[in-house]
C-alpha cells in the first residue's frame, strides 16, 4: 500500500497502539503530540491521511482542522477525528468543520483500520 498517515495525539498509549496496528498493516506512520505547531507539521509531512485528536495541548483538533480546511494544500486531506467525548454536538461540529470520519475513544484496532482503508479508497 505504502500510504502515509500522521497521527496527532497526546496520549502515549494511543499513539503506540495506533502506530503498531497501522505500521503492521503497511502504513508509514508519523506522530506528533501537540497542537501548537500541528498545522506546520501536516504541511511539512504531507501525509495521505491524518488522524487528529480533539483534545490537544496548545490548540484543539477543531482549530487545527479549521486551519487545514482553509488552506488549499490541505483542504482535501482525509481526516479521522478522535475524541473521548462522543456527544452528538462534538460529532456535528467535527463534520461541519470538515472531518472525513469521527471516532470515539475507546475504539477497536479493527475500527481504525477499517476507517482508514475506507478513507483512502474513497
Amino acid at each position: 500500500m505504502g500510504k502515509s498517515v500522521l497521527v496527532i495525539e497526546d496520549e502515549p498509549n494511543i499513539i503506540e497502539a495506533i502506530s503498531f496496528i497501522l505500521s503492521r498493516d503497511g502504513w508509514a506512520v508519523a506522530t506528533h503530540s501537540n497542537g501548537h505547531d500541528a498545522v506546520d507539521v501536516v504541511r511539512a509531512k504531507q501525509p495521505d491521511l491524518l488522524i487528529l485528536d480533539v483534545m490537544l495541548p496548545g490548540k484543539s483538533g477543531y482549530d487545527i482542522l479549521t486551519e487545514l480546511r482553509a488552506d488549499g494544500a490541505t483542504k482535501d486531506l482525509p481526516v479521522l477525528m478522535l475524541t473521548a467525548r462522543g456527544q452528538n454536538k462534538d460529532r456535528d461540529l467535527a463534520t461541519r468543520l470538515g472531518a472525513s470520519r469521527f471516532m470515539t475513544k475507546p475504539f477497536s484496532n479493527a475500527e481504525v483500520l477499517e476507517a482508514l482503508r475506507e478513507l483512502v479508497s474513497a
